[in-house]
């Protein structure tokens, strides 16, 4: 199993490490705040280099 999709966007590790952290909670609120982090972290890495 590879890296998740949005590991596309995400580039910094501290970003990724987040990531992991929001995508293991459940409920309603917490995809909705996965979703708000995924869409700011990806406009913040933009410029990044892939890693």
């Amino acid at each position: 199993m590879g890296e998740p999709a949005a590991y596309r966007w995400i580039k910094s590790e501290c970003g990724r490490a987040k990531y992991k952290e929001l995508a293991a909670r459940s409920g309603l609120a917490a995809q909705i705040r996965l979703a708000w982090f995924v869409g700011i972290a990806a406009l913040r890495d933009w410029r990044l280099p892939k890693p």
